[in-house]
């Protein structure tokens, strides 16, 4: 998907520069639910139809998101219409929320864990993974019972794995050895 990624990065990066400082945020999570509405097959048969106009796309898109949607997502999403580029709108979503979680020095963080996290338990693991890690970070937990027990983060690139699973994986490779 390397191509998709080279098609998308210039239309992120001129959103996120025509943005301004403004609310980013609330910018992202509409370009993310942009993103979101291609993936549902009957809209995307539809916008390859040769019949229907750019206005007709636009406004099938627009009825779609359930959010109202910012001159900017509006703007957006009417020149990607007008290229043809509608499949990227994932990938532009993806660029556009690691370019102001760059400017924001926040990270993606997601947290495996064998059993559910209460939120007290969940605020001191991330205030834990933020020292380790240096930055903040915005968390989310998924289960995995095949941990048996502990967590394992992922931050970008980086892993943190505390996990039951990780320390057996490693005594077998001890014994092995």
């Amino acid at each position: 998907m390397a191509e998709l990624a080279t098609i998308a990065r210039p239309y992120a990066e001129a959103l996120f520069k025509a943005s301004g400082v403004g609310d980013m945020v609330a910018l992202a999570a509409q370009v993310q639910a942009l993103g979101s509405v291609w993936g549902n097959a009957e809209l995307r048969e539809f916008s390859d139809n040769p019949k229907a106009s750019a206005a007709q796309v636009f406004d099938v898109f627009v009825a779609a998101v359930a959010t109202p949607l910012s001159s900017a997502a509006q703007n957006l999403l009417r020149t990607v219409i007008d290229n043809g580029r509608l499949s990227a709108l994932p990938e532009i979503a993806a660029q556009f929320h690691a370019l102001v979680n760059a400017r924001s020095g926040v990270s993606d963080a997601t947290i495996f864990s064998a059993f559910a996290i209460d939120d007290g338990q969940l605020a001191e693991v991330v205030t834990a993974l933020e020292k380790r890690f240096g930055r903040k970070l915005n968390a989310h937990v998924e289960i995995d019972p095949e941990l048996i027990g502990g967590i394992r983060a992922v931050v970008g690139d980086e892993v943190l794995d505390t996990s039951v699973k990780a320390r057996l994986e490693q005594m077998k490779v001890a014994l092995a050895a």
